[in-house]
């Protein structure tokens, strides 16, 4: 049985999984997972991207440490990490969330610190493995195929078709939330104007809410003045759910994939968004589309990230 480490990495946090793999079968299964506090966004802000890069191997050398020494058989190490992962070196080009990263590579520095093969993903993509494969072996007749979108700090997203994970040429394929929803919008972290993310991700949303109010609050916050009939944190997750809608209409008249797998952790808030998104959706669609659409909420909870992380850590890689 070989034993594999999934880490997925947040903003403000890690999530590590220990993750077998039992003889032929292709079915993982999650022994054990921890998280661990990991400011990644505060070390690159405040910090010379040299040394917030150092500190970052830190951090995610001595949390693997930590479970390979009660798990010393783990052979791989797969870490879906949020940014743009050249496929060919497996280098982060940029990660316009953690400013100041840029053509790093998390693969070679971190193998030389704990003495295993690290395979990097982008975060997104590793999700929408690990939705996939647990996707599949629930369901053997399912589609070969697999939108996931990921609401979180930003909004990431991955591609799944025939069964492998789409990179495209240069990994930037199905970066979604730079989908430009609103044309000479608010500045994004890519350094474009209007990205579907500014307005659909947590950090959109809180955005959203404090240019109504002037008041800063989290997402989460926002979301329970909204249960209260709050009118501003109301509007601000309608805005949410009409961007991502718009941006996956795009996304579906070009790729043409059914299943649509929405998670993340703002997608705890989803009644929240799901009447504006639904009524933005069905507009944009082209109409053959309309109807044929399956969204489902991930009933993954934090897993889909590690797991599918942990699973591409032994996938050969294939560039598309």
């Amino acid at each position: 049985m070989a034993l594999l480490i999934g880490i997925d990495v947040g903003g403000t946090n890690l999530r590590l999984g220990l993750v077998a793999l039992a003889g032929d079968s292709s079915t993982p299964l999650l022994l054990e997972q921890r998280r661990a506090q990991a400011d990644f966004s505060g070390l690159c802000k405040n910090h010379p991207p040299q040394l917030a890069w150092q500190k970052i191997l830190e951090t995610l050398a001595a949390a693997i440490r930590a479970l390979c020494s009660e798990y010393p058989q783990a052979c791989a190490v797969g870490i879906g990490f949020p940014g743009f992962i050249e496929p060919h070196t497996q280098k982060i080009a940029q990660s316009p969330n953690l400013p100041g990263l840029s053509n790093v590579d998390l693969s070679q520095d971190l193998s030389s610190l704990i003495g295993l093969p690290v395979v990097t993903e982008n975060d997104a993509l590793a999700a929408a493995y690990g939705e996939f494969t647990v996707h599949v072996a629930s369901k053997p007749a399912a589609s070969q195929h697999l939108i996931y979108l990921g609401l979180g700090t930003g909004v990431g997203g991955g591609l799944i078709l025939n069964q492998k994970p789409f990179q495209g040429q240069n990994g930037v394929a199905m970066e979604v939330g730079h989908i430009i929803t609103e044309p000479h919008g608010r500045l994004c972290g890519c350094g474009n104007y209007g990205c579907m993310e500014r307005y659909a991700s947590a950090s959109g949303v809180a955005f959203s809410y404090q240019q109504a109010t002037g008041t800063l609050r989290t997402a989460a916050e926002i979301a329970e003045l909204a249960q209260t009939g709050d009118a501003q944190a109301l509007a601000a997750y309608a805005l949410a759910g009409k961007s991502l809608a718009q941006a996956l209409a795009h996304i579906l008249k070009v790729i043409d994939v059914t299943n649509v797998v929405i998670g993340g952790g703002m997608s705890a808030a989803w009644p929240l968004l799901k009447s504006s998104f639904e009524n933005q959706l069905h507009q944009d669609l082209i109409p053959v589309l309309r109807g044929k659409i399956q969204i489902q909420l991930s009933q993954m909870g934090d897993t889909a990230g590690m797991i599918g992380a942990a699973m591409l850590a032994v996938q050969p890689k294939s560039i598309l």
